[in-house]
């Protein structure tokens, strides 16, 4: 037995295209309503998934007295984030949609400005996620508000009890890394 190989050349018509939704599963929500979500929801899925990267980046570039305490916060957060861009692109496809998936594909999305390639300081990291972090909570905020409105209870409870949540509780660590306090006092 032979595998098939080069499939892709000879495809037929894509299952489903991207920016469609589909009603492949009765779950009560209209195809206007899903299409709404779906957008948003790709949205910050793009802008989840630039922050996920952001934090590995960070990780591997970190220096300076605070490395191993942000090294390892990096990570934790990139863990975090990384669950999230789970949970976004599933409730993509139980509204019937299809999640932006390809790096090249969410670096066209992603409202979250690139970070240069250079190697910075922890402050100039710490800013650059601050800022992420806040691109990420005015959505959720504009976003649950719309989900509730149309009737998407589904999409706004896991914008509110997983994005939201998780993205508050990491600019409060990540935020207080920059107050401005000595690392030492001598007396």
């Amino acid at each position: 037995m032979q595998p098939v190989l080069n499939q892709q050349f000879n495809a037929p018509a894509p299952l489903q295209r991207y920016g469609t939704v589909s009603q492949r599963l009765p779950i009560g929500i209209d195809t206007n309503t899903r299409q709404e979500s779906v957008e948003m929801l790709n949205q910050m899925l793009a802008d989840t998934c630039s922050i996920r990267d952001m934090y590995k980046k960070h990780h591997w570039q970190v220096v300076g007295p605070t490395f191993y305490q942000l090294h390892l916060l990096y990570d934790k957060h990139y863990e975090e984030q990384d669950a999230l861009i789970d949970m976004i692109a599933e409730r993509i496809q139980i509204l019937g949609g299809v999640a932006v998936a390809m790096a090249a594909d969410i670096a066209e999305v992603t409202s979250i400005p690139r970070p240069p390639r250079d190697r910075e300081e922890a402050p100039i990291q710490v800013s650059r996620l601050l800022e992420a972090h806040q691109i990420i909570l005015k959505n959720c905020h504009d976003f649950a508000k719309k989900a509730a409105d149309s009737g998407d209870d589904g999409t706004n409870d896991l914008i509110v009890s997983n994005v939201m949540r998780t993205n508050e509780m990491q600019v409060w660590f990540v935020s207080e890394h920059v107050v401005d306090t000595p690392l030492a006092r001598a007396e």
